[in-house]
């Protein structure tokens, strides 16, 4: 028999924290979330995204012992300012036991009836930011600290449970000695001249906090036509500024503005932190930390994390111009290996804006859905 209960206590949300530990302790693939910065983003009183959305976790219990869990979540701005009525859920995981995931499911699908929601999603988390989508293939590949690992065998759980596809994802990989100069190092340098644009030159994580809200608001502006977005709020930029920039080399943070001084493109790269997560097995002390750093400033794998260029410079080769300040950084580096993080199958214009590096895809990823 299956038993749901509902995380609330700090013990509780510890363990739903926790459980993926147990049902991957023997994969070579998953790499491991920071504990506390996990706890942290189910905080109501730290993480702000609870001032527009709400969240409940669940745990299921088999014989006592804890055998899945998840969150089901309401974004409020998608269903009020968007009308889009979804009931949103994430941080699935389950043994491979069709009664549990059912148990789970049907609670957070109960949650949006009573909200009067019109159908379920995921897995998703809270917004655009967060990690999206069932692996459907790709398991022998190590994930990353900004993507979901997961089982073979969950898509069969969700097929069984009348969940379809929604979204399609694919996540691409190129080695950096695909990048050939030639491709944009002319083309950049027109550009500039043509319309007036600058990369700037950052080189300490306190000259990038000036731009960073500017960086969101571009990401609201170059996004916002997208099928899954949601807008970031003024509340939400402080809190990602806090989570993430420190932990990206401010030099990987490229910036483009126009000769006001007004940012029009933008890009985040982070290092590739897979194999230090992994080493420090959730803790960051007493040496997470020291792999951590270690691969912040080392790694010789990267992973692109954001791109964004402002809807009226979009088709006019403003990447060229970021393109160019990253290959001259990565030459630098010895980068090896170039990652990107999911992008939704039907972004055709990501797609071309990567097509002379030869781009590999190495994972598959979807969100399901059903109706309500």
């Amino acid at each position: 028999m299956i038993t749901i209960k509902e995380a609330t206590s700090k013990k509780d949300l510890k363990a739903f924290v926790r459980f993926p530990f147990k049902i991957y302790k023997d994969s070579k693939y998953w790499v491991p979330p920071i504990i506390k910065q996990e706890l942290e983003t189910f905080d109501k009183d730290k993480n702000p995204i609870f001032k527009d959305a709400e969240a409940r976790f669940f745990l299921a219990y088999k014989a006592g012992e804890i055998v899945g869990r998840i969150a089901a979540i309401i974004n409020w701005l998608e269903v009020d300012k968007q009308n889009i009525k979804k009931m949103r859920f994430g941080w699935f995981d389950f043994i491979d036991d069709l009664e549990v995931s059912k148990a789970l499911l049907n609670t957070i699908e109960t949650i949006g009836r009573e909200h009067q929601l019109t159908y379920a999603e995921g897995p998703v988390g809270f917004s655009n930011l967060d990690k999206v989508g069932v692996m459907t293939e790709g398991f022998n590949h190590i994930s990353t600290m900004i993507t979901w690992y997961n089982h073979p065998y969950y898509i069969n759980h969700y097929n069984a449970h009348g969940y379809t596809i929604e979204k399609e994802y694919s996540e691409n990989k190129f080695p950096f000695e695909n990048v050939k100069p030639e491709f944009f190092k002319k083309a950049q340098e027109l550009i500039k001249r043509r319309y007036k644009l600058r990369a700037l030159k950052l080189t300490k994580t306190e000259e990038v906090m000036p731009y960073a809200d500017r960086m969101f608001d571009l990401f609201n502006e170059s996004y916002s036509s997208l099928s899954s977005f949601v807008e970031i709020t003024d509340i939400q930029k402080e809190y990602f500024k806090k989570k993430f920039i420190s932990f990206i080399n401010p030099e990987y943070i490229k910036f483009v503005v126009d000769e006001h001084d007004k940012l029009v493109g933008f890009a985040v790269v982070m290092p590739r932190f897979a194999n230090a997560l992994q080493k420090a097995n959730g803790k960051l002390f007493p040496f997470g930390f020291t792999h951590i750093l270690k691969a912040k400033k080392h790694s010789k794998d990267v992973i692109f994390y954001l791109i964004g260029i402002h809807p009226d410079y979009q088709n006019k080769g403003v990447h060229a111009v970021i393109f160019n300040e990253y290959y001259e950084t990565f030459k630098e580096k010895n980068i090896e290996t170039c990652y990107r993080t999911p992008e939704l199958e039907d972004n055709h214009a990501i797609k071309q804006i990567w097509k002379h590096f030869y781009p590999e895809i190495y994972v598959r990823r979807k969100t399901m859905k059903k109706d309500l």
